[in-house]
């Protein structure tokens, strides 16, 4: 039988620029299907039902850069682990970078899809291979339907650029550039602040990345405004400089930038090893206030999975990333909401609405029958990992830390799986 249950009294985020407000809803088989209904007292009486007081109840996630190697066989991580990973954190939306094992530069290996009513988007590639040498059909990548052009982990060639973004085939389509020059980080990887010196981390200047942010806005506003975004900025140097530009493009950021620095991460725990650089107090400060301001536009998961195997290689040895969907929504409450004084939309601006438009998305609504909708419990605690948080990972941090926030149910998942009744950790 499909569950039919009525919440009462949520506080609902209905859509971008509307006031949270509290109201009863009704869901059935997982989709939405009334809010505030006026139900018949005999229709009334054969719904299960629970006082939805304290939670939340939004417009499901979207993320804007994440990356998938293997879809098929990963051992890291798959399409579906990813799927299941993306559900259980209430992200509804997930664009993957061209970044993989057999780079995504060509139409043919574009075609990744999800099941309804999760929904995935491929970016297509700048370059062929993703080595930057020769431009990748970027015409034919956007009429097999990628979202927009990305590059890979560093700049382009600065000719490559110019080249590429001259010639219009891009049109007004997203072109995602990383503000990062790989050989002026000089094999660091924290970034250079006093706490990192302290501790004696190889350390990347903040010059990798304030350099090729000048040649990307320098590019911006010399060639035909192509619909430049930025990925990941990580630095206040570069936050700072935006701040100055007139008209500056859209830019991402990175989540665990903006949960975790140098000064405060435990030197054992996971997600030191990161690209773009891990930065100090005020790096994470300042990107918060780019957040607030929305200079910034979107929170990124930049998902990057490792599998056993991999993590437990020597730190500089490792691939750079941190993985984690579920953990995004719960520590930035806490960070962003708890401890930053932050209204709940402002949270869902940069994790929902923002990056729908930095995707150049419709920002999505809570409105009948929609499934992608997400039920959130500030309040819930619980350890991760846990069953049913999807992903095989082995690089998640805050592992078996006991943590409050948690999505207890969504549109994207089966309703038989919904976390209502709280459970205490163990």
């Amino acid at each position: 039988m499909d569950r039919r249950l009525l919440i009462r009294g949520v506080q609902l985020l209905e859509g971008p620029d509307r006031p949270a407000r509290q109201a009863d809803v009704l869901l059935e088989a997982g989709v939405l299907r009334a809010i505030d209904p006026v139900l018949s007292g005999e229709i009334a009486g054969n719904l299960e039902s629970v006082d939805g007081r304290g939670w939340w109840l939004g417009p499901a996630l979207v993320d804007p850069h994440s990356v998938l190697e293997d879809p098929l066989q990963g051992r890291a991580e798959t399409l579906a682990s990813l799927a299941a990973a993306a559900a259980a954190g209430g992200y509804g939306t997930v664009a993957l970078l061209p970044w993989a094992s057999t780079w995504r530069d060509r139409p043919e290996r574009l075609g990744l899809d999800w099941p309804e009513p999760l929904r995935l988007l491929c970016w297509g590639s700048f370059s062929l291979d993703g080595l930057d040498r020769e431009l990748a059909p970027h015409g034919d990548q956007l009429e097999a339907g990628a979202c927009g052009l990305a590059g890979g982990a560093a700049l382009p060639p600065i000719d490559l650029l110019e080249r590429g973004l001259s010639l219009g085939e891009t049109a007004d389509r997203p072109v995602l550039l990383p503000p990062r020059d790989g050989s002026l980080a000089e094999r660091g990887f924290v970034r250079e602040r006093v706490e990192a010196l302290r501790a004696g981390w190889p350390l990347d200047p903040p010059a990798s990345e304030t350099i090729p942010l000048e040649t990307l806005l320098s590019l911006a506003d010399d060639l035909p405004a192509p619909a430049l975004r930025l990925m990941n900025l990580s630095t206040a140097e570069a936050v700072e400089r935006l701040r100055r530009q007139p008209r500056p493009p859209m830019a991402s950021v990175g989540w665990w930038h903006l949960v975790a620095d140098s000064g405060g991460l435990d030197p054992a725990e996971e997600g030191w090893r990161l690209v773009p650089s891990l930065g100090g107090p005020e790096d994470r400060r300042s990107l918060i206030r780019g957040l607030a301001d929305g200079l910034i536009t979107a929170v990124a998961v930049h998902h990057v999975a490792l599998d056993p195997e991999e993590q437990l290689l020597p730190l500089d040895q490792r691939r750079p990333g941190v993985a984690g969907h579920g953990l995004v929504l719960p520590l930035l409450w806490e960070e962003l909401v708890g401890r930053q004084g932050w209204r709940p939309e402002q949270l869902w601006q940069v994790l929902c609405w923002g990056p729908s438009r930095f995707l150049d998305l419709p920002e999505a609504v809570l409105e009948p029958g929609s499934r992608h909708w997400l039920l959130f419990d500030p309040g819930r605690t619980w350890r991760w990992p846990e069953e049913g948080t999807g992903s095989l990972a082995a690089n998640r941090p805050c592992r078996e830390r006991l943590l409050q926030g948690r999505v207890i149910a969504s549109g994207l998942s089966d309703p038989a799986s919904w976390a209502l009744a709280a459970d205490p950790p163990t």
